[in-house]
């Protein structure tokens, strides 16, 4: 992994065009609120929610994919930058938990948000490291979280629907600072 990641910053280095990516998904909407999503050339995805809201309980909901993404990112960012600083890590693991208000989703309160009003996390690291280069790898790793980052910073988000192939609706969500 440590050669991998020294070899990506290098070509960065070198060319800082090569920084520039995009990821994409495809979702596709299976059979009542069961989804599939395709990423590359991985197996779908099924994203399904808890028959209390509706599904069959297929899989995790999309709520619970972002909290899936926070934790396995803390996780992802602990393990490059310990093995870029040559540092041992034996296990990371991240709870996370969300509160949410149902009230948001069903339209039952019009100052109640549809999403998350606060989500929580608690990452345990277990290393025969000394504290103080532990220490290191958490100031460096907690700079740079790119979930914690999308999920925290303002960012432009843009969509549109379609309709038998035909814009009906866009729109710019700009998030204020």
């Amino acid at each position: 992994m440590k050669d991998a990641l020294t070899d990506t910053i290098a070509s960065i280095e070198k060319d800082p065009r090569k920084a520039r990516t995009v990821f994409r998904a495809s979702c596709d909407l299976e059979d009542g609120v069961r989804c599939s999503v395709k990423v590359r050339d991985f197996e779908p995805l099924i994203i399904d929610e808890p028959a209390s809201l509706g599904g069959g309980d297929s899989g995790m909901n999309p709520v619970e994919l972002v909290l899936a993404a926070l934790g396995t990112c803390q996780q992802i960012v602990y393990a490059a930058c310990a093995a870029v600083m040559g540092l041992k890590l034996d296990n990371v693991s991240v709870e996370v938990k969300g509160r949410i208000d149902l009230r948001g989703l069903f339209g039952m309160g019009e100052d109640t948000p549809p999403g998350y009003e606060e989500i929580q996390f608690e990452t345990t690291i277990s290393s025969p490291e000394p504290e103080e280069k532990i220490q290191e790898l958490i100031t460096l790793a907690e700079s740079r979280r790119p979930v914690l980052d999308i999920i925290t910073r303002p960012i432009p988000v843009k969509g549109k629907v379609l309709l038998n192939g035909a814009t009906v609706h866009e729109q710019v969500w700009a998030q204020e600072a």
